[in-house]
């Protein structure tokens, strides 16, 4: 897991090649006038979510991780926490292929962190993460999926 600003990012590109087409997006596009969805950026191996979340409580929140993309999420619209556990400490979970996704439920994070408006958090496919931690009702954020 990677947390830094945004001005920061393109010096993790030599983590992914496909990390440049993220920051020339970037760059090329102001996050809060994008639609709702999905957005296409390099056909399926760079793509952007951008969503309004319900936030959850530390307690509510739920562990996610992947395998085939790396998360790349921004919060837009308030400060989002993520609990923090490595892939290896979390239980054995049923994983959708298709969504690349497995969601473990009801465990209390090792670590959590904040990012705010202008931050990223990079979650590779050895981070569980449960994201939409807030004390806000909603989080509009972004979520970038980028193959591995």
């Amino acid at each position: 897991m990677i947390i830094d600003t945004l001005d920061n990012l393109e010096k993790y590109v030599s983590l992914n090649p496909l990390f440049k087409d993220v920051v020339d997006f970037l760059k090329s596009n102001d996050l809060n006038n994008l639609e709702p969805g999905k957005h296409l950026i390099k056909d399926t191996d760079v793509f952007v979510n951008v969503q309004t979340a319900k936030s959850k409580t530390r307690s509510e929140a739920v562990f996610e991780y992947h395998r085939k993309y790396v998360d790349i999420q921004i919060p837009l619209s308030c400060n989002e926490e993520y609990g923090f556990t490595p892939l290896e400490d979390l239980p054995e979970a049923e994983f959708n292929e298709e969504k690349d996704v497995a969601k473990v439920a009801g465990l209390a994070a090792q670590s959590y962190v904040v990012c705010r408006p202008g931050m990223f958090a990079i979650f590779m496919p050895q981070d569980g993460h449960a994201p939409c931690i807030s004390s806000e009702s909603e989080i509009r954020k972004v979520i970038f999926k980028v193959k591995v």
